[in-house]
């Protein structure tokens, strides 16, 4: 209780100022859209996340102070609601995506909905947890980014402005990614690709490896704030996986005249991104499973730490709350908490009942456990992300971890009560998701809440904004979520169609009734190169019937156009989600996860090896779960990333030479390289964004041929590199406000 008697907040509880205003509010939904919208892009694309609420917190400085001169308690209200849509998002991108790789449709109302009960209760879940994990514990959870926010809030209101940087990042990036964009003008190629394959005395040395990346500038912004050593572990994983596996998988297989499950064409056939589609992804699911169960385990004492604490806090406070409590002390009330969740726990149940997946239609009673289950795994994991990400931040909370032990733990109910049909895995994933997103978005309403604290905020308010900002964004993710999966599609027509019987199809491989498109373009790629171009154009495509395929021996996971007249398959249908360009690691680990323990029919072989790979990388005491991630992604997305931890790493080096190590980026969250890194990362997700808009409406747009002079893989390279030093020289050009955070934390 130190902590309540000592601490001094920057607005005093006394002190009444403009907090919850309607203009804090709109700008708020506004950051909310846009940050959620790059999240879902940049997350399904790499596999990370990266916190919004300093940005946010730097532009509403700028901006409201346009429109007058706003309060800091303003400020935070803005950066409070924007931030909820990158929480929701990065739950949402976890998880849901798996329902595509169950073979399952996605549909912007259910991710709607599904979001908005998770964000809630991750709202509601936290609020009874504030005073004990903010107040009296002020000392002991530090709240990384909530503590680097508060600074941030202080010096503007100080009269230091530091969105110089991030609109310079936005500018740049967003000139370069309309050039590098393949789905814009594609000047130069988006995808430098390089596959060795050297031939003495006919070996193929390093046959099936590549070397590519795609040059964006989102990645190389996410490279910088993560910095070089996880960086580097990324990569490993990548080079591991590309030039040590796959060559490996190509040199003893590449004899075999037939397939190799889980592949259906033989291993000779396949290019590098055939054989990562096919045997890496399931090693790496298993590597990143096996990963997040061993970070679950680490962190098992912090967990139950947590609860009993939790529960034991339980009570204590009732003579404290019959008071009226001072403004700065002031919550929602206990009323709303129950009154809500009981609510929630309601609409779940009616949601899930009468707006099932469609094709995945269960009983009531499964429905009413699913909604019992989201409630007592949802009140289990909150509890343990509010007080874990006060300790280690939020980027490094094992939110997958909780996820997976949700999973497994719904799937072994299910499977114990006899339900392994696939509309089960449907609704397992359901649980999992909104318990993902409760937990995803309770850890960042406690590092928002600790920003309030710091400041003087009001908690209610606070409160009331993170609700506001969950049912804003949630619309924009839905409709990020969906634009992408179609966005970044693909139909490519078999090398060699496949007869088969629709009376008779084989294991795994399911009608799912007439495709209903019109026309389809036809993509394939060109001889060296890692990107698709289009090559043709169905018109009737109406006439074929629409096949999935999970599980089989005889297709690949995914879908299928089968014609009717031929009696055979002619072409692949290959979603965005889930394609080389969004991999999306964790929803691929959520639907193995599912559909390992339901269905039984996983390559286990596979699995295991990435399962002994995180063994083998944890008795090297290196933390395997970005090793595993790294392993699972393209090497495309792991060199790329690189690049930009490869800038920060320079930038901490001069820095020291200077003399001013003390002060350099490797001790500071807030600065001008990781702004303008921020920068990068909303330009390159906005016009990538775009990009993916003009392809999901069947729109083309205005491009340059690949016959101009500059779409060259000598060029991509160059200009990346040009973007590496424009960042390496705007983080070494000192911000001129930067005193004023140096004076911030010397207060402090």
């Amino acid at each position: 209780m130190a902590a309540t008697t000592t601490f001094r907040p920057f607005v005093p509880a006394n002190e009444s100022r403009k907090e919850l205003s309607v203009r804090a509010l709109l700008l708020g939904a506004v950051f909310g859209i846009l940050f959620g919208a790059v999240t879902v892009y940049v997350g399904l694309r790499a596999g990370l996340t990266v916190a919004a609420s300093i940005p946010i917190s730097v532009l509403s400085i700028s901006i409201l102070r346009v429109f007058g001169r706003s309060t800091i308690l303003e400020n935070n209200i803005v950066q409070t609601t924007g931030n909820a849509g990158q929480s929701i998002a990065s739950g949402v991108i976890f998880t849901l995506p798996a329902l595509v790789f169950l073979g399952f449709d996605l549909q912007g109302f259910r991710i709607f909905a599904l979001a908005l009960f998770g964000g809630w209760l991750g709202v509601l879940f936290m609020i009874p947890l504030r005073r004990q994990l903010i107040v009296e514990e002020h000392e002991t959870l530090i709240y990384p980014e909530g503590t680097a926010c508060a600074d941030v809030l202080k010096a503007g209101e100080r009269g230091g402005s530091f969105a110089s940087r991030v609109f310079l990042g936005l500018g740049i990036g967003g000139l370069y990614t309309l050039f590098q964009n393949e789905n814009l003008t594609k000047l130069f190629p988006a995808t430098p690709n390089w596959q060795p394959n050297f031939d003495p005395n006919g070996q193929q040395i390093l046959k099936g490896a590549a070397i590519r990346a795609d040059v964006t500038p989102e990645y190389m912004g996410v490279g910088y704030i993560i910095g070089i050593r996880v960086a580097a572990i990324m990569l490993a994983g990548g080079v591991f996986s590309w030039l040590v596996l796959m060559p490996a998988i190509v040199f003893f297989g590449k004899h075999l005249s037939g397939p190799l499950y889980p592949g259906t064409v033989p291993i000779s056939q396949m290019d590098p991104s055939s054989l990562w589609r096919t045997y890496v992804r399931p090693m790496g699911a298993g590597a990143v499973a096996a990963s997040g169960l061993i970070t679950l385990l680490r962190t098992a004492p912090t967990i139950i730490g947590a609860l009993t604490q939790g529960f034991a806090k339980m009570g204590k406070d009732k003579a404290a709350a019959a008071e009226k409590p001072s403004r700065i002390e002031h919550d929602l009330p206990m009323s709303v908490v129950v009154g809500g969740s009981l609510v929630l726990l309601v609409m779940m149940f009616l949601f899930l009942e009468f707006k099932p997946v469609p094709g995945a239609q269960v009983g009531w009673l499964a429905n009413f456990a699913a909604a019992l289950l989201v409630m007592v795994f949802g009140f289990l994991f909150v509890t343990v992300s509010a007080r874990i990400v006060g300790i280690v931040g939020s980027s490094s909370s094992p939110v997958s971890g909780m996820t997976i032990a949700t999973l497994m733990a719904t799937a072994a109910i299910f499977l114990v009560k006899g339900w392994t049909a696939p509309a089960f895995g449907a609704l397992a994933i359901t649980i999992g998701g909104m318990v993902c997103i409760a937990a995803s978005n309770a850890g960042d309403t406690a590092q928002d809440l600790k920003t309030g604290y710091l400041v003087g905020a009001t908690p209610w308010k606070q409160q009331l904004a993170v609700m506001f900002g969950v049912v804003i964004s949630t619309i924009a993710i839905g409709t990020t979520l969906n634009a992408m999966n179609k966005g970044l599609e693909n139909f490519q027509r078999l090398p060699v169609a496949k007869t088969i019987s629709l009376s008779a199809l084989p294991e795994g491989v399911q009608n799912q009734g007439q495709f209903t498109r019109d026309s389809i373009k036809l993509k394939a790629k060109t001889a060296g190169s890692a990107e698709l171009s289009v090559v043709g154009e169905v018109n009737d495509a109406k006439k074929y019937v629409l096949l999935n395929s999970i599980g089989s021996s005889v297709l690949e996971d995914g879908k299928y156009l089968y014609d009717p007249a031929a009696g055979a398959i002619e072409i692949q249908w290959t979603q965005g989600i889930g394609s080389e360009k969004a991999a999306a690691p964790q929803g691929r680990l959520m639907a193995t996860v599912i559909n390992g323990i339901l269905s039984r029919k996983l390559p286990w072989g596979l699995v295991l090896l990435g399962v002994a790979l995180v063994i083998g990388i944890e008795l090297l005491g290196v933390r395997s779960l970005t090793f595993a991630v790294g392993a699972y992604l393209s090497i495309g997305t792991t060199l790329a990333i690189f690049c930009g931890g490869l800038v920060r790493w320079l930038v901490d080096q001069a820095a020291a030479r200077a003399g001013d190590g003390a002060t350099s980026e490797a001790e500071s969250e807030v600065s001008s390289g990781s702004l303008f890194a921020s920068g990068l990362i909303a330009s390159g997700g906005i016009m990538g964004l775009v990009g993916v808009g003009t392809q999901a409406a069947n729109k083309v747009f205005p491009f340059f041929p690949e016959t101009n002079p500059l779409h060259k893989d000598w060029v991509s390279v160059l200009c990346y590199a040009m973007l590496g030093f424009s960042l390496y020289y705007f983080a070494r050009k000192p911000i001129p406000d930067a005193v004023v955070l140096e004076e911030v934390e010397a207060e402090e």
